[in-house]
């Protein structure tokens, strides 16, 4: 183990991945059933890292003084072990894979703080459902790999400072962190290429117009642009440019005198200048008047403005981020919007993507959601069921992020509503979740099946195992081995041999291992990495299935 993490701090590696990799060695080291790493930011934690754990855990925001364990183990520079009959709350109740939407069974809990630069940064935490798996022993060695975990993320965090330095040039300092700015959740591609766009474009002042569509959260994207700019220590005005009456917007922009129009009692300074320095975001810049259109772009274009009511020229030095969820080309064409403003604020145009490219995001999102619930309606805990997460990766989101907050606030009422106890862990069904989602192929619905399969079997028989956490929200099959509703030799339904579900998830599991294991020439560590399996979990799956 202790050579695994020491090559990974010498090997450079993307941002991420080496903290991913540290927990997957701490979990197989501590053969527990879960391993957490949260970095501290303020007064919460987030888990960047986790295995074990399921993936709307990766997008909450644990608030410490709501979680006495992670309290106490903030508060101890040592190891710390909960006893199985610990009364604090576990925070993960609910949150493991095999135990996903219950409340955990009595078990053994570790955890510790870790420090950079002499500050804390966050804490790593261990959960066994076996009794006694952490002993003396396991509380010296964890205090000895805290201080590679340490040495992780203080690389981590170097490597990402390096690597801004290098693309933005600039000399911009301060407190190394992990995490970005907690409000924009998501590790799919597709956000992680936008993020590093926005952190090149934002040390430049050159004008970025943010397109998507409705609900994306474009004022976030525009207030990292803001944070990461050299002006990031001036104001930010936020302007919606829907929310401007005609008669208004040029007062509102660009300021009056007194007496330049009925109602104009005093002198009053516009959006320029109150931003005068840093930031001006024109939200919805595409509802603005065609005779408003005209004097913005004058003042784009010679950084001049006059307030109305006099000649006097005020020179402006603001930066313009514009985000708009129309087609605004298309717009110059048909004479709604006017091309050579649009040629001014389009300098460096940035698609923000629909929550439905994203892929898990809806779930880590989701999770962020949840915890936002939670803590609103003083519920123990909130957790999505596995049919309610295949709902929601399988709906459309017409209105991205924001209805997804909708969905799950509505949800959750709705869930309290039916008598369910505040103190219970409550688990949200696609009933609640009001989101309809087209049909799902044979494949799809076998793997929710086998999930639920999964955890009811443990669950009953009381299990606390080992082979619980193999049921995912990942279930894995090889290519070709179940057929689905569109094949075309589908038999009808009165001719087909119907088998027990169990009996059929098991025979399309050991076929999978089997192809992986040809394909890999019976090396069972390349095999579960293409079935996207722990090794160990592979070899308890393998003897299950009477491969072994």
């Amino acid at each position: 183990m202790d050579q695994l993490i020491l090559a990974d701090l010498i090997t450079d590696l993307p941002n991420g991945i080496r903290l991913q990799r540290a927990v997957q060695i701490l979990r197989e080291h501590f053969e527990c059933d879960a391993v957490g790493l949260l970095s501290l930011d303020d007064d919460s934690l987030r888990l960047v890292a986790a295995a074990g754990l399921a993936h709307e855990a990766l997008g909450r925001r644990f608030i410490v003084a709501q979680h006495p364990r992670f309290a106490t183990i903030l508060s101890r520079r040592e190891p710390t072990w909960f006893e199985p009959g610990s009364m604090l709350a576990d925070p993960y109740d609910g949150l493991l894979d095999d135990k996903k939407g219950v409340p955990l069974p009595v078990h053994d809990c570790l955890g510790m703080s870790l420090y950079t630069e002499g500050r804390p940064w966050g804490i790593v935490t261990l959960d066994a459902l076996e009794i006694g798996a952490f002993d003396s022993a396991a509380l010296a060695e964890l205090q000895r790999y805290a201080l590679m975990l340490e040495a992780a993320v203080r690389v981590t965090a170097l490597e990402k400072e390096n690597r801004s330095l290098k693309v933005l040039g600039s000399s911009n300092s301060g407190t190394l962190q992990i995490m970005d700015e907690s409000e924009i959740v998501g590790t799919s591609d597709a956000i992680t290429q936008l993020l590093h766009e926005l952190d090149v474009v934002a040390d430049s002042d050159l004008p970025v117009l943010l397109t998507g569509e409705t609900g994306v959260g474009k004022e976030l994207f525009a207030r990292r642009l803001h944070r990461r700019s050299r002006r990031s220590q001036q104001p930010m005005v936020h302007v919606n440019c829907a929310a401007l009456p005609e008669s208004l917007a040029e007062s509102e922009l660009f300021g009056h005198v007194k007496g330049a129009f009925s109602g104009a009692s005093s002198e009053r300074a516009g959006r320029f200048e109150a931003a005068q320095g840093g930031t001006l975001f024109l939200d919805e810049v595409g509802e603005l008047p065609l005779s408003v259109q005209a004097k913005l772009l004058r003042a784009l274009q010679n950084g001049e403005i006059q307030r109305l009511g006099t000649d006097q020229i005020i020179k402006t030095d603001v930066r313009i981020i514009a985000a708009t969820n129309r087609q605004l080309k298309e717009n110059t064409s048909a004479g709604n919007f006017r091309a050579d403003l649009y040629h001014r604020l389009s300098v460096y145009p940035v698609h923000i993507p629909p929550l439905r490219e994203r892929g898990r995001d809806v779930l880590i999102l989701a999770g962020h959601f949840m915890e936002l619930s939670r803590a609103r309606l003083g519920l123990r805990g909130l957790r999505l069921s596995y049919a309610a997460e295949r709902a929601l990766q399988h709906y459309n989101w017409p209105g991205n992020v924001r209805e997804l907050e909708h969905v799950i606030s509505r949800a959750a009422l709705k869930t309290l509503s039916q008598g369910t106890s505040r103190d219970q862990i409550l688990t949200l069904n696609p009933d609640v979740l009001d989101v309809e989602t087209p049909h799902v192929s044979l494949a799809e619905a076998m793997q929710d099946d086998q999930a639920l399969a999964g955890y009811a079997s443990d669950h009953d028989n009381n299990t606390h195992g080992s082979d619980a956490h193999l049921y995912a929200a990942e279930p894995f099959y090889g290519s070709g081995s179940v057929a689905t509703a569109d094949t075309a030799s589908v038999q009808p339904a009165a001719t087909q041999k119907i088998i027990p579900l169990r009996i059929a998830m098991e025979d399309c599991q050991r076929q999978a291992v089997r192809n992986a294991l040809a394909q890999t020439q019976d090396n069972w560590a390349q095999a579960a990495r293409l079935l996207q399996l722990d090794s160990s979990n592979l070899h308890k799956l393998a003897k299950k299935l009477g491969l072994k």
